[in-house]
């Protein structure tokens, strides 16, 4: 294709997911979907491969993109269809994260497909919020296996009130369930267009050449990292059962513009729910080597032909059935990150930041008394510093991007009341870069409430490059009382919890004055 022609497909395909993503956090009822805007978009062809995505939410996005393709091979198709899954082990990330995939025919042709993950607070767990201190996927929730939600155009009721009969908050699950259609609905019909105007054989075409494109500029990105084999080793805390210190390995071997990625030597899953599916392990993957390509690298599968992943069946990173996984997707994710970067780092040095602060760290809360609520939170810290900078203060990184809920919602929704939330000084890591502070946020309860904590680099400090400090360890603790880093609590009226997340590692020796 002439270079402008495809230019302008990309962007017009990339827009398609823009848009479905502006309806589904508009129609949405949950602060978790609206505020925090925790959920993802993206386009994929007729086999399941990975067209164009959003700037969403890497976990969400990488593991669609490595799963998609067994999804949608295995179902019968028909226009107006739309398949609900959540199923960590065919194709899900965790419980909360719900997909819901519709096909987009044109002239009767299965051409592609459109899909959206939403994560929903309340999935049916017995602890508010859905992230429990599990040791089996059962106890995490409501297991949606591919079903179809909608057959034809019309909404299968038993299916949604079969689902929602299982959680506390079913008036919110059903308007964040319509959303996500609603998204798919938009995404189908704007698919449609372009296809047609095109034309179908323009269109796939067109498919072709940016998956070519994409593989062009990957491999090229890839062929410069030097050839040879790299190790690193990092550490997870804790999996909320007393089991520490568990070990995530990586070796990558580099020839030529071929990566591959085994994580052989990593732990064995455990028994309890930091186990990650492979499809987020691979998600973790993809985002390093993305964030080394140029900007204009399309979002689809040529982009990851060169990347191969293997990782023993029964480990950490390829957990099996019926492993809990409640962590795995928000906080082993995290760590797959730095250890693929920690590798990097021996390979090209003058591109990889020290460890960013290393966790989602987890609030999940709700109700126990009269009033049932169901409120789930991520908070921000220090993001690692890098060979031409400083490391940024109190922000997401690497497998996740959602915002804060605003205090405004959070008190207005939920019988708590914020008292803190500020910088935490002196957290990032010092050297030539200093590596960014971590965030400090304390909740007071005005209800008896449960909590769920799940966080990590409580024991492991993120550690820092080139000879650059690493950054100080997170703490939790409820009325002044230090916690370990994954815990279920009871929490009454006055009780006072406090996050401080972990600040960034720094690079690089500090110059003398």
């Amino acid at each position: 294709m002439d270079p402008i022609e495809l230019s302008i497909f990309a962007s017009r395909i990339a827009a398609v997911c823009d848009e479905m993503g502006a309806v589904l956090q508009r129609a949405a009822f949950s602060p978790n979907i609206r505020d925090r805007l925790d959920y993802s978009c993206a386009v994929f062809d007729a086999q399941g491969n990975l067209c164009a995505q959003a700037a969403h939410i890497p976990v969400h996005l990488g593991s669609m993109a490595y799963a998609m393709r067994d999804i949608v091979q295995n179902q019968v198709w028909q226009a107006g269809d739309m398949v609900i899954v959540n199923d960590p082990f065919l194709g899900g990330t965790h419980l909360p994260d719900v997909t819901v995939i519709a096909p987009v025919f044109v002239n009767d042709i299965l051409q592609a497909f459109v899909a959206n993950r939403a994560h929903h607070a309340d999935i049916g767990s017995e602890s508010p919020g859905s992230m429990p201190i599990s040791s089996r996927l059962e106890e995490e929730g409501v297991i949606i296996p591919p079903t179809h939600l909608v057959r034809a155009g019309v909404l299968d009721e038993e299916v949604l009130n079969g689902i929602l009969a299982q959680t506390r908050s079913a008036l919110e699950g059903r308007g964040d369930f319509a959303a996500q259609l609603s998204a798919n609905r938009t995404g189908v019909r704007r698919l449609a267009q372009l296809i047609t105007q095109l034309g179908t054989g323009s269109f796939n075409a067109a498919l072709a050449a940016l998956n070519d494109y994409g593989e062009r500029l990957a491999m090229h990105t890839l062929a410069a990292i030097p050839d040879g084999e790299y190790r690193f080793q990092d550490l997870m805390d804790d999996d909320g059962l007393g089991n520490h210190d568990l070990a995530i390995q990586v070796t990558l071997t580099v020839r030529g513009h071929e990566i591959d990625v085994d994580f052989r030597g990593t732990s064995g899953q455990t028994p309890g729910n930091i186990n990650s599916p492979l499809s987020v392990a691979a998600a973790a993957v993809y985002y390093v080597f993305r964030c080394l390509m140029p900007p204009q690298v399309p979002a689809c599968a040529g982009s990851f032909r060169s990347i191969h992943i293997h990782a023993p069946t029964g480990c950490l990173v390829n957990a099996q059935r019926p492993a809990a996984v409640a962590a795995g997707n928000v906080e082993t994710s995290t760590r797959i990150v730095d250890v693929v970067m920690g590798a990097l780092a021996q390979a090209i040095p003058t591109q990889i930041p020290a460890a960013s602060h290393g966790s989602m760290n987890n609030l999940a809360m709700g109700g126990t008394g009269q009033r049932n609520w169901d409120y789930y939170e991520t908070m921000g810290g220090g993001m690692g510093a890098g060979p031409r900078y400083p490391g940024l203060n109190g922000v997401q990184t690497h497998m996740t991007n959602t915002r804060n809920t605003p205090i405004e919602v959070l008190e207005s929704r939920y019988p708590i009341r914020v008292n803190i939330y500020s910088m935490r000084p002196g957290s990032g890591g010092g050297g030539q870069h200093s590596g960014g502070d971590g965030l400090i946020r304390q909740f007071e309860f005005l209800e008896p409430a449960m909590v769920t904590l799940l966080t990590e680099r409580r024991r492991h400090s993120p550690w820092g490059l080139n000879n650059g400090q690493p950054g100080q360890t997170g703490e939790n603790r409820l009325n002044g009382r230090t916690l370990s880093p994954k815990v279920c609590l009871q929490v009454k009226p006055g009780d006072r919890l406090s996050l401080a997340s972990a600040g960034g590692g720094g690079w690089g020796k500090t110059l003398d004055a």
